[in-house]
């Protein structure tokens, strides 16, 4: 069976809650016949009905910021230093061979919303699909946010890791790192709870911290992880390159090898 294909991002669309208020995209559609009125000032005397069927070309407005839809973070997201004071990398100076490497997939569905994971869950779900970290390799977390991406919950929904968890995949070379939750954090909501409780601002971002010791990027809002096996897929996930900015959309695709295909 040749190698396959899977999409493992999110589409930008208009209606659908993947961002907190008022952080989604929009997108404005501009259709063939709405577009005339652009091109008619480049042909002067043009009247609509000369063009073929009086169609003109379809194109779309787009309001952005740099972590809507399917993104990777750079280290200057998480902190302005990383790797204990160096000045933190941009998203266009991320290493490109970061960007394509073998996956693993982690599944942790069963946690519940706002869990916080550990090494040691890192740790029994490598031994459980019997796979040993090798340095570069992508790791991306499967969380129950992939299933409520559409739903109004998506935001809040999903575990999210924490700082031990993060460094237990750094200090082991993993340099790129993902989750189909909205952040590779657990949900504010819960972790606003939890400070509120304990007063210790330690808590509050704490995955996205780990880049502060060990410099690393990460992917958010990835979809479709449950049609990955655990292992036996290489991911591609070169981000768009904006000088100076904290993240780029991209891509993201798995690459499935022949045995995983088949």
């Amino acid at each position: 069976m040749p190698r396959q294909f899977v999409d493992i991002s999110m589409p930008l669309e208009n209606d659908v809650v993947s961002d907190p208020q008022p952080f989604g995209p929009k997108i404005e559609y501009i259709d063939h016949q709405m577009s005339f009125a652009q091109i008619a000032p480049f042909f002067p005397g043009l009247k609509k009905e000369d063009l073929p069927d009086g169609e003109g070309w379809a194109v779309e407005r787009v309001e952005l910021i740099t972590h809507n839809g399917t993104h990777l973070d750079a280290p200057w997201h998480f902190h302005s230093t990383m790797n204990r004071g160096e000045r933190a990398i941009t998203i266009d100076e991320v290493p490109l061979e970061w960007c394509f490497q073998p996956g693993v997939k982690l599944d942790f569905r069963h946690f519940d919303d706002g869990y916080v994971v550990t090494a040691d869950d890192v740790r029994a779900e490598l031994a459980r699909i019997g796979h040993e970290l090798a340095p570069l390799e992508i790791v991306v977390v499967n969380t129950r946010a992939g299933s409520r991406y559409g739903f109004d919950d998506y935001v809040n929904s999903g575990c999210g890791m924490g700082y031990e968890a993060t460094m237990y995949l750094l200090e082991r070379g993993v340099r790129l790192t993902g989750t189909d939750a909205w952040s590779w954090d657990a949900p504010f909501v819960y972790t606003a709870d939890r400070y509120r409780e304990t007063q210790d601002p330690t808590i509050i971002w704490e995955g996205h911290k780990a880049g502060r010791d060990i410099g690393y990027c990460h992917l958010e809002k990835l979809h479709n992880l449950e049609s990955l096996p655990s292992s036996g897929f290489t991911v591609s996930c070169f981000p768009v390159k904006i000088r100076g900015a904290s993240a780029g959309w991209t891509r993201a695709v798995a690459i499935l090898d022949d045995a995983a295909a088949a």
